[in-house]
């Protein structure tokens, strides 16, 4: 409860969407009305209910592939339009299922849930084939175990690339960066190069900078490139206190004002894309999905943009990506779980993945789908993305369980401090030790 409450505290719509989920008979009554009002309905055999993501071509494509399965099994599909917000959407997930209604069987849930809602869904391991699972991302199968449960099954991932303009590389006689100190001298050199040619808002990097949950991201790509284990290792250890995680953070905040403008401390995925796109950055650090909108038609860097790895911390670093993305689940408290498991098992095949992968451009989980010549025809860019995936790591959702969202925003904000100056990256991450030993109290997160 004291989770809800911190994040309903954090949302006006939620905070009144929470006056009707009061209590159990609320939270059925409020999603009752909430399915009628947003449900499309096929009707045969026994109904499932999936909750889609609702923006634009997301539950389109949702919705044809579950109305696919329904036609090939005999069974009936209503889909659901949920908010896109994902604040919202895991408010009222955290507020139905605490419900126990069986109202909704599949859920789209993010990347960093499965630890928080791991007690409500359905290990799905039993009803798996091994060579099922061995054909996704080992790290998001790992992501999605729980206790040795496997709670979720990916279904669309995503991971940090390096966006860069490879026209002005071309300019310069400079080479795709493979360690941040080569894009540091490459982005200065280049800034200043433009800014003499009368682009005076030109800037070398640009990245998410604003304390949310980009931030996190970023930040902890940066801690892993250098080699650090990141804030909470596989054992559940604190290690986020360390030379790595301090050389880092001193890298990042050395950017702010120099090869990065001082307002990418408000920066998020949408607004470093803006600057980007509009020709005024030479790199860019975001995920996929920028890349079919630098190509869109009225796109000033159409053409002109190429996608790598994000950089190394050294010679001895590595090139590292956290993953995002999001993967679907099922209620323990759904009345009809094998037919559930049946959906599932088909949104996430390699047909149904790789169709997605063509008609909307999402990046497929399974592995193969990235040698798919009918994929790389439709979506080129795509191909360079693999060993980004294969090398990407998860964050610590999966260790902290349902206390990730403090730990989160712990991180970020610590990060956030040291990026403006506040604090030193030493007093930074001794305070910030000390609040995730608070949080993890025993030996234990769970």
């Amino acid at each position: 409860m004291r989770l809800i409450e911190e994040i309903l505290r954090h949302s006006l719509t939620i905070l009144k969407i929470s006056c009707l989920l009061a209590n159990r008979a609320a939270t059925v009554v409020f999603f009752a009305a909430w399915l009628a009002c947003t449900g499309a309905r096929t009707s045969v055999g026994a109904e499932i209910t999936i909750a889609c993501g609702g923006l634009g071509v997301e539950f389109t494509l949702c919705r044809q592939g579950a109305q696919a399965w329904a036609a090939k099994a005999g069974h009936s599909i209503k889909t659901v339009s949920l908010p896109n917000s994902s604040t919202e959407r895991l408010a009222l997930y955290l507020q139905f299922l605490a419900s126990r209604a069986d109202d909704i069987d599949v859920f789209q849930v993010d990347v960093i849930w499965p630890g928080l809602l791991s007690e409500h869904f359905l290990d799905l391991k039993p009803y798996l084939r091994p060579q099922e699972l061995e054909a996704h991302f080992p790290a998001l199968i790992n992501n999605d175990t729980i206790n040795g449960r496997l709670v979720a099954m990916p279904w669309f991932t995503d991971a940090g690339v390096l966006y860069y303009r490879r026209d002005l590389l071309k300019r310069y006689g400079a080479t795709v960066p493979e360690t941040w100190a080569e894009l540091e001298q490459t982005a200065a050199r280049i800034q200043k190069q433009e800014r003499l040619r009368g682009i005076d808002d030109m800037w070398g990097w640009v990245w998410q900078g604003a304390p949310y949950e980009g931030l996190t991201c970023n930040a902890l790509e940066w801690l892993l490139s250098f080699g650090s284990a990141g804030i909470v290792d596989q054992l559940g250890t604190i290690t986020v206190n360390t030379p790595e995680a301090r050389e880092a953070l001193s890298m990042a905040a050395g950017w702010v004002g120099s090869i990065s403008p001082t307002g990418v401390l408000n920066y998020d995925e949408e607004k470093a894309r803006g600057v980007f796109q509009s020709g005024r950055a030479v790199f860019m650090r975001n995920w996929p999905y920028a890349w079919a909108l630098a190509q869109n038609p009225d796109s000033p860097i159409r053409g002109k943009v190429g996608i790598a790895p994000l950089p190394k911390g050294g010679d001895a670093g590595q090139h590292t990506a956290v993953l995002g993305g999001w993967h679907l689940a099922i209620s323990r408290y759904s009345a009809h779980p094998e037919v559930a498991v049946s959906l599932v098992r088909y949104l996430t095949s390699e047909l149904e993945q790789k169709r997605r992968a063509i008609e909307g451009a999402y990046n497929p989980t399974i592995m193969s789908l990235y040698d798919d010549q009918d994929v790389i025809a439709k979506n080129a860019f795509m191909a360079s993305l693999y060993n980004v995936f294969a090398m990407a790591e998860s964050r610590p959702a999966d260790r902290v369980g349902r206390k990730y969202n403090r730990v989160s925003y712990s991180f970020w904000t610590a990060t956030h401090q040291v990026l403006s100056g506040a604090v030193s990256e030493d007093q930074s991450l001794d305070r910030l030790t000390a609040k995730l030993k608070r949080y993890r109290g025993g030996s234990e997160w769970h």
